[in-house]
């Protein structure tokens, strides 16, 4: 495949493909056509020739090339492929276009300092698992680092301390970015409020600018309600959240637009682990009973 982009990406070969699109044709017949020298079309007639772009065979004193139609339709079927991977429903490229707009109508709000103060969030979310373990997914490091990103991110660096006063460090880089080679993605800092093991939990996070200034401050509760209605346990968990901004920058619009579809993929990465751990456990005990 490579060989064939490389030997198409000439626009010289390139009017070679399209008038052997018409019919074959000689050497002279293409060069004269092409308006090129004939040694220079006989080198690119063997480029696409080896590509398997093109076949020729001699006639007489000439040589005549016709094009092989398989070898663009295999190109035509792989770059089919392509588009409809990036342009799946509810895939990435949807997510991208969607933030954008998004980007763009908060850029064009955030006028004045305090522009977003008093904006809210919400999102519920059932889950699978009693509230203790929900409350160990949201509270302990270790769990916390499985779900607590958006889509194509990682955590980095992150502390969280699961007490009135405890301090939060939430850092997260590009998922590909494995040596941490490149700029941080995002970086927050806060601190807990309250924190009731099992029912609710509340705290302060406050995205930080590239200069390390403060975005805006995210003030976040979490309540945890058990729904009976989950497997494995013999329960699940209804898990409501609320974010509502203060001290909102000029410079947070970014962050801002960013919050509905950031932190609503990230729960749903925490229902994924969750019901992963759930089921892990549950064929753990029914292996373990027989």
């Amino acid at each position: 495949m490579d060989a064939l982009l490389t030997a198409l990406a000439d626009p010289a070969r390139w009017r070679l493909v399209t008038l052997l699109a018409e019919r074959p044709r000689p050497v002279g017949v293409l060069a004269r056509l092409a308006e090129a020298r004939q040694p220079q079309t006989t080198k690119h007639l063997q480029t696409l020739e080896r590509a398997g772009v093109v076949v020729s065979q001699r006639t007489g004193q000439r040589r005549v090339y016709a094009l092989r139609p398989g070898a663009l339709r295999d190109l035509a079927a792989v770059l089919s492929g392509l588009a409809d991977t990036a342009d799946r429903a509810g895939g990435p490229l949807e997510t991208y276009e969607r933030y954008g707009i998004g980007l763009h109508a908060e850029r064009l709000a955030a006028e004045d300092a305090g522009w977003a103060d008093g904006r809210s969030f919400r999102f519920l979310r059932s889950l699978t698992g009693r509230p203790e373990l929900v409350w160990r997914h949201l509270t302990e490091t270790s769990l916390l680092a499985r779900w607590w990103t958006p889509d194509g991110l990682r955590v980095s660096e992150l502390a969280f301390e699961a007490r009135p006063g405890g301090r939060i460090i939430h850092e997260y880089r590009d998922a590909e970015d494995a040596d941490g080679s490149e700029p941080v993605a995002g970086r927050a800092e806060g601190v807990v409020d309250d924190a009731r093991p099992g029912e609710h939990l509340a705290y302060r996070l406050s995205p930080l600018l590239p200069d390390g200034g403060i975005a805006f401050t995210a003030h976040v509760d979490l309540d945890l309600r058990p729904t009976g209605t989950g497997t494995g346990t013999g329960t699940g968990t209804d898990l409501d959240v609320h974010w509502r901004i203060t001290d909102s920058t000029v410079d947070s619009a970014d962050f801002i637009a960013g919050i509905e579809i950031g932190f609503g993929q990230s729960l749903d990465r925490l229902a994924a682990t969750l019901a992963a751990d759930v089921r892990r456990t549950d064929d753990t005990d029914t292996r373990s009973t027989k």
